[in-house]
């Protein structure tokens, strides 16, 4: 089938990684390399983040539920302390992909989790990109965001719902994402995908260069 679109997460694509923050607490507070993320990807479905992430608990119940999770498997991190750790680093390059992308003329999507009451927006650490986050939020053809959709990557009906949307089959779709969680789904359904590395982002682009056929740089 011909590429008619392609398809992103937010954190980690167009921004350093959630999960880099979370190495940089942990190392400060001598908690266990990926203990943060293994503890959420412990229970991907039922777990304090994914439920916070659905909107099905409210600040404080997964500041609650956070901790708990986290001092059961031995060190406690308060959800309010996650919380703080989403301030990320944008990617101009990728960015510019992105524009690059939608200029060429192929339909584009995101797919982000985030937390509710929160955009991308919040994600910014200053005016200059929060007005980078607006930009490129003002250029998908359609965004779904887990914290009003009440469905979370890497739940298939996401990425089911995102393709009956743009009105596309899976063949026709590239998606991208830092996480092979998340990427999984994808290619279970017949998309080509594309897996951002937490450092080293550029080489990501360079791949959707050449499954696009376009020149992103």
């Amino acid at each position: 089938m011909a590429l008619k679109a392609v398809i992103f997460d937010f954190g980690g694509v167009f921004t350093t990684s959630p999960v880099s923050n979370f190495g940089v607490y942990e190392r400060a507070r001598g908690l266990p390399e990926r203990f943060i993320s293994g503890v959420i990807r412990s229970n991907l479905d039922g777990g304090a983040f994914s439920r916070f992430e659905r909107a099905e608990l409210t600040a404080e119940e997964f500041d609650e539920a956070f901790a708990a999770e986290t001092r059961a498997a031995g060190h406690e991190v308060r959800g309010g302390e996650l919380a703080k750790m989403m301030k990320l680093e944008f990617r101009p390059p990728m960015i510019e992909a992105h524009k690059r992308i939608c200029e060429a003329g192929l339909k584009t999507g995101c797919i982000t989790n985030n937390m509710p009451s929160s955009s991308v927006k919040d994600w910014a650490r200053d005016g200059a990109e929060r007005n980078w986050a607006a930009e490129i939020m003002s250029r998908f053809d359609h965004v779904i965001e887990s914290s009003k959709a009440g469905v979370s990557k890497p739940d298939p009906r996401i990425y089911e719902m995102m393709l009956e949307t743009l009105g596309i089959a899976p063949g026709e779709a590239i998606y991208v994402d830092d996480l092979g969680v998340n990427l999984k789904p994808a290619v279970a359904m017949g998309m080509d995908v594309v897996k951002v590395p937490f450092e080293g982002y550029e080489i990501a682009i360079d791949e959707l260069a050449q499954k696009t056929g376009l020149i992103l740089t």
